[in-house]
């Protein structure tokens, strides 16, 4: 079922500057989104407007940064592409127009295996791989409303990384479009990818050194 459309008052070229001015009943689109020029981060989930956690602490960009490492060197000289947010995912639905994308995301990292999704403007449709590291306050955003776009867009492998007991949980997408979870991977443990045969991450690699 296509997803209801509430024109919002300003026109998709109508620049916002100040966050208070929009309206959080309203349905935006990507075309509104281009032209937000506030500095607060926000993501779109069906054209409502979620706003993202202030500037990420010190231990969330250390365990991104481990990750982001390890996919990158593992990724030299292949076809998949590695990127790290501030990066746009958009999430199309019958049409790829930007006033037909209701759903705009900005994943930990991303790994995209399709060229033909990436752009100059970030990527269109889902990546192959996301992961997000879950900070206070962002647990629940993360948990259930990411959790479902990812699944329902066809995201193959969804990890999600909890700094708060350093551990790792993978969703894997199943044959008929359903995440399934793996057990919960801890420090001593190491996993492996579906999306990236071969590669190999230690969880005391990803929290080395983090306090």
């Amino acid at each position: 079922m296509s997803e209801p459309v509430l024109y919002p008052v300003l026109k998709d070229d109508e620049p916002v500057r100040q966050f208070n001015e929009l309206d959080a009943s309203l349905t935006y689109s990507y075309s509104n989104y281009l032209n937000w020029l506030f500095p607060e981060r926000v993501e779109l989930i069906k054209g409502k407007i979620f706003k993202m956690s202030p500037a990420p602490s010190s231990v969330h960009q250390e365990i991104v940064g481990n990750i982001f490492l390890k996919l990158g060197n593992f990724l030299k000289k292949q076809p998949c592409k590695v990127y790290l947010s501030p990066f746009d995912v958009r999430f199309p639905k019958e049409s790829r127009n930007d006033q037909a994308i209701f759903t705009v995301l900005q994943p930990d990292i991303c790994v995209i295996c399709d060229k033909n999704k990436i752009d100059a403007r970030g990527c269109i449709g889902a990546p192959d791989l996301v992961v997000e590291v879950l900070s206070p306050g962002n647990t629940k955003m993360e948990l259930l409303n990411k959790y479902h776009v990812y699944e329902e867009s066809g995201v193959k492998e969804y990890w999600v990384v909890s700094q708060g007991d350093k551990s790792i949980l993978i969703y894997t997408l199943n044959e008929i479009g359903k995440f399934e979870p793996s057990k919960i991977f801890t420090l001593s443990e190491k996993i492996t990818s579906t999306v990236l045969p071969g590669f190999e991450l230690a969880l005391d690699d990803v929290f080395d050194d983090v306090e």
